[in-house]
């Protein structure tokens, strides 16, 4: 029997839970015994009836839970306190921000805990379904369109009634990745009309095969702007010029900017100055999905609203965590596919595989050693 343990979040903004009721019984017939702590998921609409419905046990001591758990799960990173009080040799998983400097790395290393950083998860085939980044960012592309919508004071689509004609929005998204496909999808079923931006030419055809606009300005350099993996590159002097120049021109002619550009392992690139802010139309609005990492708008600002000269900035932080019960639903499907790969199912136990790609590229702890930082 493998006890696993999911861990009840304990950030300010986090209300999602890395697992959810539905997920258990897949855990029990891979021969697990499941404890959560006490309302763990009550902010993402679980409740602790919820588990035990599903033959999940309730922890109310959780340090006595933390020292007889095999595998721990959570969202957010655990704290040194909580790390400290696992067992030797247990399993933690959660998107764990890996950092040489962290303070905890010594206690993974002291504790022989392998540590999985799930962020790390390589975006190939066989990983999709693992995929935590996309599921959440897919959530938070929808939800930011939302946003937008009820903070705008404007309809988004057109009408036509027997008083006059009301014009869509124009919407703008930055970035086509998971988020900023997702965030079009929705604009366009909100009846806007999109267009959208972004360095890898090779998301044009995505964008395009969703009804929106792609914005073109430098096609030869954006032949160059991705990387094997399909992250974009941070692009030269040069063309940040040109770039500027262009969003200099596109953006003041919508009405709402979804920002949702990010480099890996790197500061989100500056899309919208100060300068171009104020050129917008007054009640514009501008979301920054990339505020955690610095924002792509120069004035957002993490988790608040900012009203430059009528347009409004919005810099919410976490935003899968806006919508906590599926985004939960989400992760917990992510986090039991990555399981799985872990499982020795003929034994029904933890066989952990250093030549499996998905496995050593999440690993940042292993044996009182760190990778991978």
């Amino acid at each position: 029997m493998i006890n696993l343990l999911v861990l009840k979040e304990n950030k300010e903004n986090e209300k999602r839970v890395a697992l959810v009721p539905d997920e258990i019984k897949k855990y029990s017939d891979l021969g697990f015994k499941v404890t959560i702590e006490n309302n763990a998921g009550v902010n993402a609409g679980f409740s602790n009836e919820d588990y035990k419905d599903q033959d999940a046990i309730i922890s109310l001591n959780i340090k006595k839970s933390l020292k007889n758990s095999d595998i721990i799960i959570m969202i957010q990173k655990p704290d040194s306190k909580i790390i400290n009080q696992m067992k030797n040799g247990a399993i933690v998983l959660g998107l764990l921000s890996p950092n040489k400097k962290s303070p905890e790395n010594k206690i993974y290393n002291k504790k022989k805990i392998s540590a999985f950083a799930l962020e790390n998860i390589p975006r190939i085939t066989r990983a999709q379904d693992k995929d935590i980044l996309s599921s959440q960012s897919n959530l938070a592309g929808y939800k930011a369109v939302l946003d937008a919508a009820y903070e705008y004071s404007k309809s988004f689509p057109m009408m036509m009634t027997a008083a006059g004609t009301v014009t869509p929005a124009k919407v703008l998204v930055l970035g086509a990745g998971v988020a900023g496909l997702q965030a079009i999808a929705t604009a366009k079923r909100l009846g806007a009309v999109v267009s959208a931006y972004d360095v890898r030419l090779a998301s044009k055809e995505e964008v395009e095969s969703l009804g929106a606009k792609f914005i073109v300005f430098d096609e030869e350099v954006l032949k160059e702007s991705q990387t094997e993996g399909g992250y974009a590159k941070e692009m030269s002097t040069e063309y940040k010029k040109k770039q500027e120049k262009a969003l200099e021109d596109a953006i003041p002619e919508n009405d709402i900017i979804i920002c949702t550009a990010l480099i890996p392992n790197k500061p989100a690139p500056k899309l919208i100055s100060k300068k171009i802010i104020e050129k917008m139309k007054s009640e514009s609005v501008i979301i920054d999905l990339a505020v955690e990492s610095g924002g792509n708008a120069e004035l957002s600002e993490v988790d608040k609203i900012i009203n430059h000269k009528g347009v409004k900035i919005i810099g919410y932080s976490n935003y899968p965590s806006r919508i906590p019960g599926d985004s939960s639903t989400l992760f917990s499907k992510n986090v039991f596919n990555f399981i799985k790969i872990l499982m020795d199912e003929e034994n029904k136990n933890i066989k952990i595989n250093l030549e499996d790609e998905i496995i050593s590229n999440t690993l940042i702890s292993y044996q009182g050693k760190l990778m991978n930082l």
